[in-house]
């Protein structure tokens, strides 16, 4: 099956790799657009963790308002200003800072959660099980998954996306990692809301 030009161009903006690579993925996938698209995202992201050892010491701090009630700032770094200066990387910036918004994370990764927070609260989980009757190695399995859950929603990377539920924040980051070329990491963010104290 033959691959057409406009094919090859569609291919090489959605995934920001050059018209040769483009060209060979969809081929390879047998003129498959969505298969090669597919394709040269897993490549993408491979490319992307790899990425994620660079340091990152560029970028911005994007501010947010929401109708006067909430404020946010995040830091969000990259390795070069010529990305941290991109309409792309700023609108990224802008889309993680409305996340903190709208979803109010506690903590950026799961690196970030104290070790005694994450004791407390599968104690408490444990507790809970035990009182619905179930027993020790039971109640134990089934907190694991509760305390995933738990923190996925106070953790930013992990929750979804606000205006794409079918990919996290982590996903979201990675695909501009993939994208742009460079590492990009969430360094710190402050959320206040009228009339809440932390």
């Amino acid at each position: 099956m033959g691959v057409t030009i406009d094919e090859i161009r569609k291919l090489k903006e959605l995934t920001g790799v050059g018209l040769t690579d483009a060209k060979v993925a969809l081929v390879e996938a047998g003129g498959d657009f969505d298969k090669a698209l597919e394709e040269m995202r897993k490549k993408g992201l491979t490319k992307a963790e790899k990425r994620g050892l660079r340091e990152a010491r560029a970028g911005v701090v994007e501010a947010y308002v929401h109708s006067g009630r909430i404020g946010v700032l995040v830091e969000l770094n990259c390795e070069t200003d010529f990305v941290a200066k991109t309409d792309e990387f700023k609108a990224l910036a802008h889309d993680i800072a409305m996340q903190v918004a709208a979803m109010n994370p506690k903590y950026i990764s799961e690196d970030d959660i104290p070790e005694e927070e994450k004791l407390r609260k599968e104690a408490e989980l444990i507790e809970a099980a035990k009182n619905d009757g179930k027993s020790e190695d039971i109640a134990e399995k089934a907190v694991a998954g509760q305390m995933s859950k738990h923190f996925a929603e106070l953790t930013l990377v992990k929750q979804a996306f606000w205006k794409d539920d079918s990919q996290t924040i982590e996903d979201l980051i990675k695909n501009h990692i993939a994208k742009l070329g460079e590492n990009i990491v969430v360094r710190q963010m402050r959320r206040i809301e009228l009339g809440v104290s932390e």
